[in-house]
């Protein structure tokens, strides 16, 4: 079963989104248009006030984008951002996912024991067959840098918090932003414990 599934992955990948109608950008105007941004995210855009808040240096760009048009539809309802990017058109939110997409990305550490790591890295390289949960890294690459062509995000460096939160958020369905890619994410999340969450979530803080 878990070759199937990862062959649906594989399928998934080659698609590369196709039909999002995703519309290039330009860094220096989406500079301008992040302003605002700066005070959850950090002038470099990995040091917000909040951990629970996206580090978004370094990001793909395709994914940036994706997910700053659902939020501004509504489809990915964001409190703290209600509002944030309705005035918005879609070249400035293109233009804001290239700016976050050329700055550079930060790693952290994992600061879990030697067994931990060790754990999270046969979950991330080699999922659990057990449990049909796919290995992370075939979407997210090994080094936790993700897919740009296919807009399957950065994951590394990212705070645990964060982490946590969008984890246990596809695992009970509470985020479908993965629709488009047969709600794989929260197909992946189900078969996670809160224990191999967060010893996933550690480890990629400080994966690359």
């Amino acid at each position: 079963m878990l070759k199937i599934f990862s062959r649906t992955i594989v399928l998934l990948v080659g698609l590369g989104f196709a039909g999002l109608g995703l519309a290039a950008g330009d860094p220096a105007a989406g500079k301008d248009q992040s302003m605002a941004c700066a005070a959850c995210h950090g002038q470099d855009g990995a040091s917000g006030l909040d951990a629970t808040y996206p580090n978004l240096a370094g990001q793909n760009e395709k994914y940036l984008l994706h997910q700053l048009k659902l939020i501004q539809s509504g489809e990915r309802p964001i409190l703290l951002m209600t509002g944030q990017l309705t005035d918005k058109t879609e070249q400035s939110l293109a233009d804001m996912a290239a700016y976050y997409a050329s700055l550079p990305a930060k790693i952290g550490q994992a600061t879990g024991s030697d067994e931990e790591i060790a754990k999270a890295q046969q979950i991330y390289r080699g999922g659990i067959a057990s449990k049909n949960v796919a290995a992370c890294s075939a979407c997210h690459s090994p080094t936790g840098v993700g897919n740009a062509q296919a807009g399957f995000p950065r994951i590394s460096g990212q705070s645990p918090e964060y982490t946590i939160v969008q984890l246990t958020a596809y695992r009970e369905s509470r985020r479908s932003s993965d629709d488009h890619v047969g709600g794989m994410m929260r197909g992946v999340a189900h078969g996670l414990t809160d224990g191999e969450i967060a010893v996933l979530a550690d480890y990629l803080q400080g994966l690359n």
